[in-house]
C-alpha cells in the first residue's frame, strides 16, 4: 500500500449517526427550484403549487433493520409501512393522498406471500383514503426492503413546521408512548426462547395492546382533523419515531428554544406500565426513549389550550422555553433532569 493510500480518510458511518450523515451527504446540495418551501430536514419536504401546497415523504424497511419477519405478519409490514410514511404527512398538518410502494425481494418469497403483504398495503389504503399510484420492483441477492413514497397537500399557512416553538407555548402527544417498545421486547423474548427450543410455543401473554402498538401502528389523522376543527394551528410538530426525547429535542434545535416536560403527565397506558414493571425497566424512561410510537408530538400557543381540553387524546405535557433553560424532565418529586437522545438510532 502506498503512503498517499493509507492516508485516505475513512469515517465511519456509525460515528456521524442518521442526521449528521444527511447533513454531510447534502450539504453541497443548492436549491433551484421556487417552489421549493422545505426541503430537507423536517418529516416531510413542501413544494409550493400556488394556492396551496404538496407535502413529499419517503421512508425506507430493511429487513433484518427495521423488521424480522419470524414474528412480524406480511400483512401487517405492509400496514405498518404505509402508516409510518402517512404519519410524517399528518406531522406537517397536511392530509395525504397518494402513495408509491417499492420493494426489493429475493426468491425466498413467493407471489403468495406478496400478495398478503400487499393485502396489507391495501388495507391501510382503505383505511386512510389514500391511492396507491406507483412503484417499482426487483429482484434482491437477499431478504426484502420497501420504499414507500407518500404525497399529501394543504394550504400552505397551515403546514406546521419543527422550527416554530415559541417559548410560553404548550406541548401536546396525541397519546400514550411506550408500548411500542415493550411489545418489540416482548416479540424478541420470545424469539429467543424459540430459538432455544422450537417446541415451546410463544407466550405473549395476552398483551394485544403492547404487541399491536409495535406491529400494527397507527397514524393520528383523528388528530389533524380535531385540530382543524378547534381552529388550532400548531406552532411546531413532528411524530414521534424515534422516541420522545430525540423528538423534542429536534424540536428544540430547530426552533432554538427549551422545553420542560413533567413526568406525571406522560401519558403511559397500564398494559405498558405493568409491562415494564416485570420486564424491570423504568415506564417512564421505556416511554421517552422507546420509539416507533407514531404518535404527534405538537406545541401550540398558551391562549388555545382552552379549545383541546376536552378533545380525545390530547395530552398536555409540558412547555416550551428560552433556550437557556435546555431541555429537561421535571420529576414528580420536582427535579429537573436533562433530557439526552437515547431513542432509536439508524446506524
Amino acid at each position: 500500500m502506498s503512503t498517499e493510500e493509507s492516508n485516505i480518510q475513512r469515517t465511519e458511518i456509525s460515528e456521524l449517526g442518521e442526521f449528521k450523515l444527511i447533513a454531510t451527504l447534502t450539504s453541497e446540495f443548492v436549491q433551484v427550484q421556487n417552489s421549493t418551501i422545505k426541503s430537507i430536514g423536517d418529516d416531510a419536504a413542501v413544494i409550493d403549487l400556488g394556492d396551496r401546497a404538496m407535502v413529499i415523504t419517503t421512508d425506507l424497511l430493511v429487513e433484518w433493520i427495521h423488521f424480522d419477519l419470524m414474528y412480524t405478519p406480511l400483512k401487517h409490514l405492509g400496514y405498518k409501512a404505509v402508516v409510518v410514511n402517512l404519519s410524517d404527512v399528518y406531522a406537517m398538518n397536511a392530509i395525504p393522498s397518494h402513495i408509491t410502494v417499492s420493494i426489493s425481494v429475493s426468491n425466498r418469497f413467493s407471489v403468495e406471500a406478496l400478495q398478503e403483504l400487499y393485502e396489507g398495503i391495501r388495507i391501510a389504503c382503505e383505511t386512510y383514503k389514500v391511492d396507491l399510484v406507483g412503484g417499482d420492483t426487483t429482484s434482491s441477492p437477499k431478504g426484502l426492503t420497501l420504499s414507500v413514497t407518500a404525497v399529501g397537500f394543504q394550504s400552505k399557512e397551515k403546514i406546521t413546521y419543527r422550527n416554530g416553538a415559541k417559548a410560553g407555548d404548550q406541548i401536546y402527544v396525541s397519546g400514550h408512548l411506550g408500548a411500542a417498545y415493550l411489545g418489540l421486547q416482548l416479540l424478541e423474548r420470545e424469539k429467543q426462547i424459540y430459538l432455544e427450543n422450537p417446541n415451546i410455543q410463544p407466550d405473549l401473554e395476552n398483551q394485544d395492546y403492547v404487541v399491536g402498538k409495535f406491529l400494527k401502528p397507527e397514524a393520528r389523522k383523528d388528530t389533524i382533523l380535531w385540530l382543524a376543527k378547534s381552529g388550532v394551528i400548531p406552532t411546531a410538530m413532528m411524530d414521534l419515531s424515534d422516541g420522545l426525547s430525540s423528538d423534542l429535542l429536534h424540536i428544540c434545535k430547530q426552533s432554538q428554544c427549551g422545553a420542560i416536560i413533567d413526568e406525571e403527565s406522560v401519558p403511559i397506558h397500564t398494559d405498558a406500565k405493568l409491562l415494564a414493571i416485570k420486564f424491570n425497566l423504568d415506564p417512564i424512561t421505556c416511554a421517552l426513549n422507546g420509539g416507533e410510537d407514531y404518535e404527534l408530538l405538537f406545541c401550540v400557543k398558551a391562549e388555545d389550550t382552552d379549545k383541546l381540553k376536552f378533545l380525545p387524546d390530547f395530552y398536555h405535557i409540558g412547555e416550551i422555553t428560552t433556550p437557556d433553560a435546555g431541555t429537561q424532565l421535571r420529576s414528580s418529586s420536582g427535579k429537573l433532569h436533562p433530557l439526552t437522545a437515547q431513542g432509536w438510532n439508524h446506524f
